[in-house]
């Protein structure tokens, strides 16, 4: 099993350390949550627990940044437009840089993206 950082060595030491600060960003705002390192799929999945379904966001670095992607994206209140793509569920973000990272609406997908999650956990538990 690859780890992040084994994972990361291909890339520039820029993508690196971006790729880094994501990490530091999502595992801040997602206690307790779990990274699974995909090699094959070049991605990095974040979530609480090894099903797609309890998938969060996931870390796709490419050559120049990163892209930090939302599992059910589409369905993300996303104010400042940052979401792309174009897929049935998924949506991502493009990040080149700290000061793109640290954009306060990245946390806020993040915060949305936990409640998502953990409204769909609720409303398993009652079926």
């Amino acid at each position: 099993m690859t780890d992040f950082t084994g994972f990361l060595q291909s890339y520039s030491p820029e993508v690196q350390q971006l790729a880094s600060d994501t990490r530091g960003l999502i595992v801040q705002a997602l206690p307790g949550v779990i990274e699974q390192v995909d090699a094959p799929s070049k991605l990095i999945a974040f979530g609480f627990g090894p099903r797609m379904r309890d998938m969060i966001c996931v870390i796709m670095p490419h050559k120049n940044g990163v892209n930090l992607g939302f599992y059910r994206g589409v369905d993300l209140p996303d104010p400042s437009g940052l979401l792309q793509g174009t897929g049935k569920r998924h949506r991502h973000v493009r990040i080149h840089n700290l000061a793109e990272l640290h954009n306060p609406a990245i946390r806020a997908l993040l915060d949305a993206a936990m409640h998502s999650y953990q409204a769909r956990f609720a409303e398993g538990s009652k079926k």
